[in-house]
């Protein structure tokens, strides 16, 4: 995916090197430059406020209140959050057909509905430096190139459609492919911004030791590094599906507590298949355990095609640091369903895995990020000479 934010670099390109001359003035800018005066601090804002709307989705449905405001973009017909159960039913009376999973019946707690309040406003305040940093990009072409107003307009571009997949996601009641579609939309808008942030500090001068990496090497393991990054993905998309599916109820599909619940699924290393919970708990199960034995091969392999190759080690650093990760989310996601009392769940672990999840997707694409990085920088450097 990043790959269509590193343009071209060529003679013919006069972005290319960040060294363009304007009227005898180096374009780059200087790097003594005080860092929160700097334009590549604005997608750390961005940035910040994605983890912080991630976090927020996900408390949203540990405490079931993905659809405590059943339309959109008001809740219960306002703007908004301090709704009665009086207003509710009220509300439901005159728009029958809004009425929710739960029934006409249920009310939500002001507190359910100030969750899903905060989190449409925390997406409608991202919107504002999104849009600064089009105008700052654009303004800035001649230090930080085309690209990066590219990048800036495919940020804006995702968070509409992320706003559009949210209100999808409420249209159809937090059905589970809605659920995973807008978690799958915000890694991929978390990501597009850190790597704006990376490629706006390379066109800033940044002289990171991996920028050196050889061609060799990138040849070699470019694919491997796509792999585990695309593999961690699928298992946080995974484990959102799980999470989200019959509303939540099959996160007991194997039981609870130690053994029974974990590691076995009730009480059986190979369960029955035959009901849908229990296979898409042994599905997120499996899947994780393949994405281990992926992380432990891709690390002796790479130690092992790599050992005359000095600049191997920081990749393999953080190979480790995302299996470190990957075992400690092991670990919380094992937690929830020990600690778990029949129809009880501790589901503030749920949101403790949620982040140890997206943490390990984004240690995941480090070693990607640095090898699309070198390429771009070794592609400046010719272009220098």
């Amino acid at each position: 995916m990043a790959n269509i934010f590193v343009e071209k670099l060529s003679l013919a390109n006069p972005y290319a090197c960040g060294h363009v001359l304007k009227r005898g003035v180096p374009s780059r800018l200087p790097m003594d430059t005080a860092w929160w005066r700097r334009p590549s601090t604005l997608p750390l804002v961005i940035l910040s406020m994605a983890l912080l709307i991630i976090v927020a989705g996900g408390a949203i449905r540990i405490n079931d209140a993905g659809e405590s405001c059943p339309d959109w973009p008001k809740c219960f017909g306002t703007y908004g959050f301090d709704v009665s159960p009086d207003e509710q039913e009220q509300y439901w009376d005159e728009n029958p057909d809004e009425i929710d999973s739960r029934g006409e019946f249920h009310r939500y707690t002001v507190f359910e509905i100030f969750l899903e309040w905060v989190h449409r406003l925390l997406v409608a305040i991202i919107a504002v430096p999104i849009v600064a940093n089009i105008f700052i990009a654009k303004k800035k072409k001649d230090i930080y190139g085309q690209s990066n107003y590219h990048s800036s307009i495919f940020i804006a571009t995702l968070l509409l459609i992320q706003a559009t997949a949210g209100a999808t996601t409420v249209y159809f009641d937090n059905a589970d492919w809605t659920v995973a579609l807008h978690l799958s939309l915000a890694c991929i808008f978390s990501v597009s911004i850190i790597w704006q942030f990376l490629l706006m500090k390379v066109k800033e001068g940044a002289r990171w030791g991996f920028l050196s990496t050889s061609k060799h090497f990138i040849d070699n393991n470019k694919k491997r590094f796509d792999a585990i990054a695309g593999s961690v993905l699928f298992l946080l998309i995974l484990g959102a599906w799980v999470s989200s599916t019959a509303g939540g109820q099959y996160n007991q599909s194997c039981s609870v507590g130690f053994p029974n619940g974990w590691p076995k699924c009730n009480g059986s290393v190979v369960p029955s298949l035959e009901e849908p919970g229990v296979l898409i708990q042994m599905i997120h199960r499996i899947g994780a355990l393949v994405i281990g034995l992926i992380l432990i091969a891709s690390i002796l392999k790479v130690k092992k095609d790599n050992q005359d190759s000095p600049e191997s080690e920081v990749y393999v650093k953080f190979l480790f640091y995302t299996g470190g990760l990957w075992v400690l989310n092991l670990m919380i996601g094992a937690s929830y369903l020990i600690f778990a009392k029949s129809g009880d769940f501790p589901e503030w672990i749920s949101l403790l895995h949620l982040v140890g999840g997206v943490s390990c997707f984004f240690m995941s694409l480090v070693c990607t990020f640095m090898i699309r990085l070198s390429l771009l920088s070794n592609n400046i450097n010719l272009v220098e000479e």
